[in-house]
């Protein structure tokens, strides 16, 4: 389970008035980023649209250390950080580096899969699961009790 870096290039349209990256170009990115993620490990949005299954977010979070200005060269690493263990839920983590290793932000999702035809969560595939299984895990990886049963 190597890293994941994904590289940024900052655009024009990305940068507000205070001439650094607006805020919601960080969850832009993260998005992008985490679906090239799962492209690369055979997860492409085909197969997604194939078992009729999509990710939801319950949570996302942002934490901004520095800023980010237009010049500025930047990665994304991404990876999981929290998971059931039937992936039925899932929590990833999103780190912006600058070029010369500063962390700038720190951009957490938590998130589950829902049936796109039932519209109620579900549980991932076998395929689906053997993808999370390969995505790099942080250092202080968890596993998720399993979620109580609402009655």
């Amino acid at each position: 389970m190597s890293k994941f870096i994904f590289p940024i290039q900052i655009r024009w349209s990305d940068i507000d008035a205070n001439r650094h990256l607006r805020h919601s170009a960080y969850y832009d990115y993260a998005a992008t980023a985490r679906m090239q993620l799962l492209y690369e490990r055979g997860l492409t949005t085909e197969k997604l649209e194939e078992f009729q299954i999509g990710p939801i977010l319950f949570r996302e979070e942002a934490i901004f250390r520095r800023e980010i200005r237009l010049e500025d060269k930047i990665s994304l690493e991404v990876e999981i950080t929290k998971a059931s263990p039937d992936y039925s839920r899932w929590s990833l983590r999103h780190v912006f580096y600058k070029s010369d290793g500063t962390m700038a932000t720190q951009l957490f999702i938590d998130c589950a899969w829902m049936d796109l035809v039932r519209r109620k969560l579900t549980q991932p595939n076998a395929f689906m699961k053997e993808v999370f299984e390969s995505l790099p895990r942080s250092a202080e990886f968890e596993w998720l009790d399993a979620p109580e049963k609402r009655s």
